[in-house]
């Protein structure tokens, strides 16, 4: 008697394809649909059981659903002499309706009521120039994501040390302003004390003694002035190139 179709719909038909260099795992998916109104119970099968891992390798597919196997190549050296005779097959059975073992109706099933497809491996190697295309774009992208978190990491290192140096300079410019402003006060009482003792009548001596000694003094503070207005003007010229 012969075996019915298989009621499974699946994705692709007729071969599953495995792209190389099989020097690492290599996955390719399976998709395994039930159109039907029943559940039904499915394994997968290789020929080569140790060469792949296939999860899940069995189960049951609810009615009008779909599920994706994944099929996993393990790594192997790859001789292009060599054609591939590795072949998979999918099982599947009706469930019934008052399933409780999965295991017990595989055991219980009829052969005809088994339905199978088969499907066949193709192994693809790249050729010479998908191989240089492929490494460059893995290394243009690495490199390029190298070089924009490096420059990233300079500026932000690079904001955060001006920032910081601004800052200082800003609080040495305030310091430097309010000196300035004292020693203007200074000297301003300085003159109007001068102009006193000038106004003023007393000895011969004494008043030329006060008026040097007046002098000395304001020209003490004057430097002190102009030393500190030459500071702020430098440290001001310094802020203005790091603001632009």
């Amino acid at each position: 008697m012969a075996r019915p179709d298989q009621v499974l719909l699946l994705e692709p038909q007729f071969d599953l394809r495995f792209r190389g260099p099989f020097t690492d795992v290599v996955t390719t998916t399976l998709k395994l649909a039930n159109p039907t109104d029943r559940n039904v119970c499915f394994k997968v099968k290789t020929t080569a059981p140790r060469r792949y891992c296939v999860r899940p390798n069995s189960g049951v597919i609810d009615a009008g659903t779909s599920i994706n196997v994944s099929v996993m190549l393990q790594p192997f050296d790859y001789d292009p002499n060599e054609k591939s005779k590795h072949k998979f097959m999918v099982q599947s059975l009706l469930a019934p309706p008052d399933m409780t073992d999965t295991e017990g109706v595989w055991k219980d099933a009829k052969p005809e009521d088994l339905m199978d497809s088969k499907l066949r491996c193709v192994f693809e190697m790249p050729t010479e120039n998908e191989k240089t295309l492929e490494m460059d774009s893995n290394k243009i992208p690495s490199s390029l994501s190298k070089s924009e978190s490096s420059t990233l990491s300079m500026k932000s290192m690079a904001s955060s040390l001006d920032d910081g140096e601004v800052k200082k300079i800003m609080e040495e410019c305030k310091r430097l302003q309010m000196e300035v402003q004292r020693l203007r006060e200074e000297n301003k009482q300085i003159r109007q004390e001068d102009d006193g003792l000038r106004m003023r009548k007393g000895t011969v001596m004494s008043a030329p003694h006060s008026s040097q000694a007046v002098r000395v003094k304001e020209e003490g503070l004057s430097s002190r002035v102009i030393a500190l207005i030459v500071l702020f003007f430098v440290v001001g010229v310094i802020v203005g190139k790091l603001a632009l």
